[in-house]
């Protein structure tokens, strides 16, 4: 346990079952076992404790609901909208067109959940973190954790604080060539091989690389990372379903395995150079508050989250590309557009499409109450394309400018690794205006069917020179 608090359910099956794993001494044979059977029973207490947390928050969640019955969404527009969808989730945009056509505020009985998808309403939810809260988790599932993304007021600042020495203009300027050697080198790999899949030769190891340079990892390490961080990302999809607990099995033992790796390099300093992320952080680190359990779960986010995200932009702005060469064609013949036409794809595509968040107080959205104690569906992709806030939302203009969208977030929460993202985004890029004079695709482009992280997963391309 880490204070009051519960690491988020994959840390905190591994720290447990690390507790229950470490050896004991064996007693002598003359002598009986009771000291070791209590403390095996200690341990296995403390082991389930923290699932045994999530699952009070979560079933006192569903009672709630189940209970309010009707006055659960009194005024609210109930809708069959599910992101869960496979279907839905792979290709999304139809549904928020519908939403938009609907009320202001929809409600789902089938998921017990709130939908909010105007951008005004979604920006100000996360901005009202008093009512709208990320301390209780930011998935279907509630969780409670010491880390940015699921903390708010004092605490958020803390670690956020600690965190920002990395996202520095400074830090990532010292990236700058490392990123721009890698989009060289991997526009250079699918120029030569018309057809190719981007997902396996650009989208994916592009940031996947990155992170790794930026933190210290041998290339060595780099396909064990991937897997990782693919079956990592599983949980933000969880059902209470057998398959879904089988899925929430993998990314746990995935989530064990980073943990295990990350603190056995952080032991031995291999992952505390001064030109790494996190040797930066351990020198702007005035008060030692930064644990190696605490630069682990720094390196977590970085990994998973900086890397699909980027991922999911990457892929995405190639598809548009590939379906748009008229816009293709207006940045080729003004290079100056590409930091807003990177906006441009992220309103367009938002990597991320929804995250969560739960009241902890009555919440007000027009003439709609939200109760205490609910789940809201944040939904960024249909924000970044309400037609009450950007003039042809479905259609991708490379001179939008598009400042107010909320595909990184807003407010408290505005991502940090969103400067390293449009780092990367815009290398890319230019290398493509300068040297490819067309994209186009040899075969449909496959998305992804995870609820709140969308991008390709198979690309087939041709670079034309």
């Amino acid at each position: 346990m880490l204070g009051n608090r519960m690491p988020g359910p994959c840390l905190a099956f591994q720290l447990r079952c690390d507790a229950l794993t470490a050896p004991m001494a064996r007693p002598d044979a003359d002598e009986v076992p009771t000291t070791t059977i209590v403390q095996a029973s200690r341990g296995a207490a403390s082991a389930l404790s923290p699932l045994i947390a999530a699952g009070r928050l979560n079933v006192s969640a569903a009672v709630r609901a189940h209970r309010l019955g009707y006055r659960a969404w009194t005024g609210a527009t109930n809708t069959d909208y599910d992101p869960l969808h496979p279907v839905t989730a792979a290709q999304p945009h139809d549904a928020y067109a519908a939403l938009h056509r609907g009320g202001r505020v929809h409600y789902s009985p089938r998921r017990s959940t709130w939908i909010l998808h105007r951008l005004d309403d979604v920006r100000a939810a996360l901005r009202d973190t008093d009512q709208v809260t990320s301390s209780q988790g930011v998935t279907r599932i509630q969780m409670v954790a010491d880390l940015v993304v699921v903390t708010d007021d004092d605490l958020h600042s803390r670690l956020r604080k600690q965190v920002q020495p990395a996202f520095t203009k400074g830090a990532l300027d010292g990236w700058r060539a490392t990123i721009e050697q890698l989009a060289a080198e991997l526009v250079d790999d699918l120029i030569a091989d018309p057809g190719a899949d981007a997902v396996q030769r650009l989208t994916v190891p592009l940031p996947l690389r990155v992170i790794a340079a930026i933190l210290g990892i041998p290339d060595r390490d780099i396909a064990d990372f991937r897997r990782w961080s693919d079956e990592s990302t599983r949980l933000i999809n969880f059902t209470p379903t057998v398959p879904g607990l089988m899925d929430a099995a993998k990314s746990m033992r995935a989530a064990m395995a980073l943990r295990r790796y990350f603190l056995r390099h952080l032991k031995t300093g291999e992952l505390k150079g001064s030109d790494t992320v996190l040797g930066r952080l351990v020198q702007h680190s005035a008060d030692g508050a930064l644990t190696d359990e605490a630069l682990f779960q720094i390196a977590i986010l970085l990994l998973i989250a900086g890397n699909e995200t980027t991922t999911n932009l990457l892929g995405g702005m190639l598809d548009t590309y590939a379906n748009n060469p008229d816009q293709y064609d207006i940045i080729q013949a003004n290079p100056d557009l590409i930091p807003q036409a990177i906006e441009e794809h992220v309103r367009y595509t938002s990597p991320i499409q929804n995250l969560y968040r739960y009241t902890r107080a009555p919440y007000r959205v027009g003439e709609v109450t939200i109760p205490t104690g609910s789940r809201i569906l944040l939904s960024f992709g249909a924000a970044n394309r309400d037609p009450l806030a950007f003039d042809d939302p479905n259609s991708f203009r490379a001179e939008r400018n598009p400042r107010n969208h909320v595909g990184f977030g807003f407010g408290a929460h505005l991502c940090l690794g969103a400067p390293l993202a449009r780092m990367e985004a815009q290398a890319v890029l230019r290398e493509l205006v300068t040297r490819v004079s067309r994209i186009s695709t040899t075969g449909p482009t496959t998305w992804s069917t995870n609820s709140s992280l969308r991008g390709p997963t198979r690309l087939p391309v041709v670079l034309h020179r």
